[in-house]
């Protein structure tokens, strides 16, 4: 990769307790935002722009030159403002792994999506592991990463290595695997045989951060750290010990409370169906029925 300065901007949003970024040459201005987020109130089903717009602010604060917004994977937690920020620089594009696909048809199918194309269209890029992507003067490594879904990635960008989902803070551990098609055996091989095989210094920029028992958010460590400290998955760790322990910890969890509307926003890449009949746009609720044996 190329020797540019870098600069990193951290934008954490509570409500989901996601971080966002923005990492950029200090001499070109080009820049990448990774993750961005939109405000969404399930009550009144009203989409905000707050959170999108302070970082939007940052960026032309700073002069910036956005090329491409980059997503780590379809979250399941918040909806993206990959769409709402890419009207706004006109230069940039949406980029994303090229497995999602493989998410699209699994979701096409759980939500009855009819109309919705699952060859990966909908964004602007499809990012291949084997190919060094350049956005300006920026270098990005893709790194496939799955377990958490079937189409996470990694994005190495200089010194930083931007993991999504695949690994949290050292005292957190790493991300679920219950989502449909996920699997904790792939998230253990993305780590061990992957992640943990960089550079021991890279800065790991994780997708969320949940301030374990009261400290303070953080949202970088290294893979070193990792490797030493990490409750769930560090260099001692086997597969089997894992494996059960992540299914276990699994089936303990919730539904993430934005899972629904967010997975199929995201997966068209922050875009809604075709509005219908009346002009309106839906999200879809599948319900779950209550089963015999259930019933009180």
């Amino acid at each position: 990769m190329s020797s540019i300065k870098l600069s990193l901007q951290n934008f954490f949003h509570k409500e989901t307790y996601t971080h966002s970024y923005v990492v950029f040459d200090t001499s070109t201005r080009d820049a990448l935002i990774i993750d961005p987020v939109l405000d969404y109130d399930q009550a009144s089903s009203t989409i905000s722009s707050r959170s999108a717009k302070i970082l939007l602010d940052f960026c032309k604060e700073n002069k910036l030159k956005v090329q491409a917004i980059l997503e780590t994977h379809a979250h399941a937690d918040h909806m993206t403002a990959a769409q709402w920020l890419k009207k706004r620089l006109p230069q940039s594009k949406v980029a994303i792994g090229k497995n999602i696909t493989k998410v699209q048809e699994t979701f096409k199918a759980i939500y009855n999506l009819d109309e919705m194309r699952t060859d990966g269209s909908d964004f602007d890029i499809l990012l291949d592991e084997k190919i060094l992507s350049k956005f300006g003067s920026i270098e990005v490594k893709t790194i496939f990463t799955p377990g958490h879904t079937p189409a996470c990635s990694t994005y190495a960008i200089g010194q930083y290595l931007f993991v999504g989902d695949a690994l949290f803070m050292p005292d957190y551990g790493t991300g679920r695997c219950d989502f449909p098609d996920g699997s904790s055996d792939d998230l253990f091989d993305s780590i061990t045989n992957k992640l943990y095989k960089l550079d021991l210094n890279l800065i790991v920029c994780t997708g969320h951060d949940y301030g374990q028992d009261g400290r303070e958010i953080c949202y970088r460590t290294t893979i070193a750290e990792q490797l030493e400290n990490n409750i769930q998955l560090n260099k001692n760790t086997t597969c089997t010990e894992f494996v059960g322990l992540r299914n276990k910890r699994d089936m303990s969890l919730n539904v993430p409370r934005l899972q629904f509307p967010s997975i199929q926003f995201n997966i068209r890449a922050g875009n809604f169906a075709p509005a219908e009949a009346n002009g309106k746009k839906y999200l879809k609720i599948p319900i779950q029925e209550i089963k015999e044996s259930d019933e009180l």
